[in-house]
């Protein structure tokens, strides 16, 4: 039997709970030292080493006491097989048997020694299997072979281990279990987006973390290449710098993750906000305040941790591509002919491969022409390993000169000037760290995070999304999503300039100041330097430093007011300009978070972009005609579903011209169609359809009007879970209130009807209720919020005749928001008009036109402001 670990302090007899309570303090002495910021990178492995050696140790004693067969073996696999346990992984354990046949007793001394492995405090993942059954398992599963792959023996027969470790190599397929990997880690990335910038990753599991390097061993421990990095340099698989490289970054990924679990007291790899900043304070990081001059912003300590994460993630997944496609070639050395592309590239296997390692040194002009060869040339994916290599250590090269230089200019424009590629080809450039050497802006905000409770992204990972979300515009094959756009984009002749646009419409952040104008400067200078026309500089300028401006009049303004129209008209200046602004704007908004664009969203920018339109082209607008128009339109809807003549008339005559300015022809027929008949009826109408815009619920309310209408309304949405996303009120000549809400809730797909039917009856209800106004709901905040807070903006504004105001809130979402302010406004007898409700993530730009007698005291108005600002402070 194999002897007990130097870690062993215990004797053999000693009770369970005394080794617990060995196991336990021995641990948490190991752990503790994670806390101090003076434990270097390096000293992570010998850590996860002991917390292995000390559960060896646990082991070796509860085996020995299980009285178990002696032809039996312990084994450890997985991670605790390569002796690196973190402080709250399992301790994953395999116990072998030799093949025959089973016993009631052995079952049962075995299931004693599982229950001491857990009663000692060993968190202990287990399986019992016979050496045949072993095989014909790691046969099936891949992940079974993978867990076998780094089997440990930690006591028991050791003949019988060896035997099962030879058998098991007879059976590695080394191509199979390349491929099987290989897929497995693209399933694993697309899980987490392909990148590794989102602001929580996961450290083990993300693009660039500790499970890529480990599927490297793996990769070359199956094809017998070597069991570490100093190995794989000896095999000349990488260098001795990439080694050092490789080794570096490991311990940064291990500390961070040992220190996560430490610091969470639970098995927790995602560097959540909540414990960013632990982590950073455990690694000495301090945030700063900003320099007097205003060239140095406060940075918190979490900003820094994470930077260096990014960097290391970042070059992780560079170091790990060079490996993967150098152990494929090692495997497959006949499949790599070469064909020439031109005297300084060849084709390999369908990548780029330089025609000599000192290629970009001799020639640093081919380094931005790979990525044009990588668009220009047909079945190209990828670059090769020396290519990638050669990439690597030619990043000093691409200095201030190498940037000036003519060639190496137009040689860019022409990469954002080619009919296809674009997106891969930029990716492709910042994976290999030229995109940040070459646009040196852009150096400035990879890994930089944006703390704005919506971008789920770094600033540089979004960009890259915009881009890719405007290319997608002039795809055919992706005309399905955004159809709308795809036929704008057919018309636009010159694509480069919506992508250098969207490459520099973020640029400026993180740089202090309005970031839309510090980009504008940016891309002005580009544009100066590559030679562009001055009237398409014009152009991009305008859309970078307006790329904001279309969103908030859509989303903050009232788009049935001509005038709103007539000033984003006047601004915008040109059909062209509004056409590349509105393309920019939804690929910006996609680009954020998948929870930030919504079909209504999306219908509030067509119809702004639509009523523009409409404008630059000599429409000017005209009240009188476009009623006239809408209602033209309603009426023939309305006969079509067998309405009696001249039924709209008697609702008609008691709406305004302001109503028929905020709904189209559609609504206001389905209005009629529901409410003719019950024009001045004491009991409320509420009618439910599936919304228009594809999403959601429409709901009409027709009551009579009353100051806490709203917010009853409100309530009731609240109460039911529902969010609200845009409202539309209107108070009729006869006092009677005819509201229209667009609302969402969780698994809406499924129930429409049964929703219909719930909120038609029930909000009837909650109407009739003569009950004071509940209070709102309270839920728990998400770990985003509590670590970003936004300080809530309250913003009252009259129009020119001082009759109606305009309410703005910024505030971080939560339940029960929109019902909080309708409270407010109910009790100080204020009526709203209008309602937009936009969410950013978890941020909310809600905007209310009101009136009401107490917005004629400026005292009064201040107290409204104070309440709000209150209310809306978490």
């Amino acid at each position: 039997m194999k002897s007990l670990p130097a870690t062993r302090t215990v004797e053999d007899d000693a009770p369970l709970q005394a080794l617990r309570t060995h196991y336990e303090q021995s641990r948490k002495r190991l752990i503790d030292t994670l806390r101090a910021p003076t434990m270097g990178r390096r000293s992570v492995r010998a850590l996860t080493q002991q917390l292995s050696d000390l559960a060896d140790g646990l082991l070796v004693v509860l085996w020995a006491r299980a009285d178990l067969p002696s032809g039996a073996c312990l084994v450890a696999v997985g991670g605790y097989g390569r002796a690196q346990l973190f402080p709250c992984s399992d301790v994953d354990v395999q116990v072998l048997l030799p093949d025959g046949p089973g016993d009631a007793a052995l079952a049962a001394r075995l299931e004693r020694f599982i229950g001491s492995c857990w009663d000692a405090g060993l968190e202990i993942g287990s399986s019992v299997r016979s050496l045949s059954e072993c095989l014909q398992e790691s046969a099936r599963d891949l992940t079974v072979q993978t867990a076998l792959l780094e089997a440990r023996l930690v006591c028991g027969d050791a003949q019988l281990f060896a035997r099962f470790e030879a058998r098991y190599q007879e059976q590695m397929d080394a191509r199979a279990f390349l491929s099987g990997k290989l897929l497995e880690m693209r399933q694993r990335h697309g899980k987490y987006e392909n990148t590794p910038y989102a602001l929580e990753p996961n450290c083990k599991e993300s693009p660039g973390g500790l499970r890529d390097l480990q599927t490297m061993i793996w990769l070359a421990r199956a094809a017998g290449l070597g069991r570490s990095w100093r190995d794989l340099c000896a095999q000349g698989l990488i260098t001795e710098f990439e080694c050092g490289q490789l080794e570096d970054n490991e311990a940064m990924l291990g500390l961070i993750r040992a220190r996560l679990h430490a610091l969470a007291g639970r098995h927790e790899d995602r560097l959540v906000f909540d414990l960013q900043t632990a982590v950073a304070e455990a690694f000495g990081y301090r945030s700063t305040l900003p320099s007097p001059d205003g060239k140095r912003l406060a940075m918190r300590a979490s900003e820094t941790l994470m930077r260096h994460y990014y960097w290391a993630a970042k070059a992780v997944s560079q170091l790990c591509q060079i490996l993967r496609l150098n152990i494929q070639e090692r495997l497959s050395p006949g499949s790599q002919k070469l064909i020439a592309l031109n005297e300084r590239f060849f084709e390999k296997a369908g990548t780029i491969e330089v025609a000599s390692d000192d290629l970009y040194e001799r020639e640093p002009h081919a380094i931005l022409e790979t990525f044009l060869m990588y668009e220009t040339h047909v079945g190209l994916t990828d670059l090769s390993a020396r290519t990638l290599r050669a990439l690597y250590g030619a990043r000093d090269l691409m200095d201030s000169s190498f940037r000036r230089d003519p060639v190496n200019r137009a040689t860019f424009m022409k990469i954002l000037q080619q009919p296809s590629g674009i997106t891969h080809a930029i990716r492709l450039m910042n994976q290999t760290s030229v995109l940040g050497r070459y646009l040196w802006p852009f150096r400035r905000i990879v890994g930089q995070m944006q703390h704005d409770l919506f971008h789920v992204y770094t600033v540089d990972q979004h960009i890259l999304m915009v881009l890719r979300n405007v290319r997608r515009f002039f795809m055919a094959e992706h005309a399905h999503e955004y159809p709308f756009c795809s036929q704008l984009a057919s018309g636009w002749d010159k694509p480069w300039m919506l992508y250098v646009a969207a490459l520099f419409h973020d640029i400026g952040k993180g740089r202090g100041g309005d970031h839309s104008i510090v980009g504008a400067v940016e891309v002005r200078r580009f544009c100066r330097a590559h030679g562009i026309a001055r009237a398409d500089a014009d152009s991009i300028e305008f859309l970078v430093r307006e790329h904001l401006t279309l969103s908030q009049v859509a989303q903050k303004q009232d788009l049935s007011d001509p005038e709103v129209i007539r000033a984003f008209a006047e601004r915008v200046g040109s059909e062209r300009r509004l056409t590349a602004l509105y393309l920019l704007t939804v690929a910006d908004i996609r680009g954020t978070s998948p929870k930030v664009w919504s079909a209504w969203k999306g219908k509030l920018l067509e119809d702004t972009y639509r009523l523009t339109l409409r404008v630059l082209g000599g429409g000017a607008p005209d009240a009188a005609a476009e009623v006239e128009a809408r209602k033209r339109d309603a009426k023939v809807a309305l006969a079509l579903t067998a309405q009696p003549f001249e039924s709209h008339k008697k609702l008609w005559d008691t709406l305004g011209v302001d109503y028929f300015m905020r709904h189209e022809a559609a609504d206001i027929a389905w209005h009629t169609r529901h409410l003719s008949r019950h024009v001045g009826a004491e009991r409320p109408v509420v009618r439910a359809r599936r919304s228009l815009a594809g999403e959601g619920l429409q709901v009409l309310v027709y009551a009579p009007d009353r100051a806490d209408l709203f917010a009853r309304i409100c309530g009731y949405f609240d109460r039911a879970g529902f969010s609200i996303l845009d409202a539309r009120v209107h108070t009729a000549n006869n006092r009677f209130a005819l509201d229209t809400f667009q609302v969402v809730a969780p698994a809406m797909q499924e129930q429409y009807r049964e929703l219909m039917h719930m909120v038609e009856n029930d909000l009837t209800l909650a109407l009739v209720a003569e009950a004071p106004l509940p209070e709102p709901s309270r839920r728990r905040v998400s770990r985003r919020v509590k670590n970003f807070p936004f300080e809530p903006r309250v913003s009252l504004q009259p129009d020119e005749k001082a009759q109606r105001w305009l309410l703005s809130i910024s505030a971080t979402d939560r339940a029960g928001l929109l019902y909080t302010v309708a409270r407010i406004l109910a009790r100080h007898h204020l009526s709203v008009q209008l309602a937009k409700v936009s969410t950013l993530g978890e941020r909310v730009e809600d905007s209310f036109l009101i009136e009401g007698a107490e917005l004629q005291d400026a005292q009064r108005q201040l107290r409204i402001e104070a309440e709000l600002l209150q209310a809306l402070a978490l």
